[in-house]
């Protein structure tokens, strides 16, 4: 492996962190400068099309923020395609203080602009919620299907990761 690999996986790591760790914290215009301009955050298969759009995934988003909540990722594979372009995958669970509320994956493709690494496309897919949950409550879950939940209930509808 070449270093200019190495260097590409550690920045598309760090572009995953950052993203949820400023998405815990509710810092959008943070999470909005890791996405290029032209970038597309697709949920469920619906795609936000732009910085603008994908603002308003997450400035429209229904329901006050829990008091605790945290992403957390795990199985990640980076694929270097070249030295100014990626894709990742891995699985995502979300934590509040009443313990596990929805989990699924991500699906990223990564650029370099300017030097930079950015999400050129993230997809979110929600493979399911807890009943009762800050994500069910709130109509998020599973679009179109159903998923067994730890309890052996099933999950609703999600439009925001």
């Amino acid at each position: 492996m070449e270093q200019w690999e190495l260097a590409a996986r550690e920045h598309v790591r760090d572009l995953i962190a950052h993203y949820n760790l400023a998405g815990d914290r509710g810092w959008i215009d943070d999470m909005i400068a890791l996405f290029a301009e032209d970038a597309v955050l697709a949920v469920d298969d619906v795609a936000h099309e732009g910085r603008e759009a994908i603002r308003s995934v997450f400035t429209e988003a229904t329901g006050p923020h829990p008091e605790l909540i945290r992403h957390f990722t795990a199985t990640l594979k980076i694929d270097v395609v070249s030295p100014d372009q990626a894709t990742a995958r891995c699985y995502f669970q979300v934590l509040t203080a009443q313990g596990l509320d929805h989990w699924g994956r991500y699906t990223d493709r990564f650029v370099r602009v300017d030097g930079e690494w950015r999400f050129a496309q993230r997809s979110v897919r929600i493979d399911g919620a807890t009943p009762g949950g800050w994500a069910e409550l709130r109509g998020y879950g599973v679009r179109g299907r159903t998923a067994r939940t730890g309890n052996g209930g099933q999950a609703g509808r999600h439009d925001v990761p």
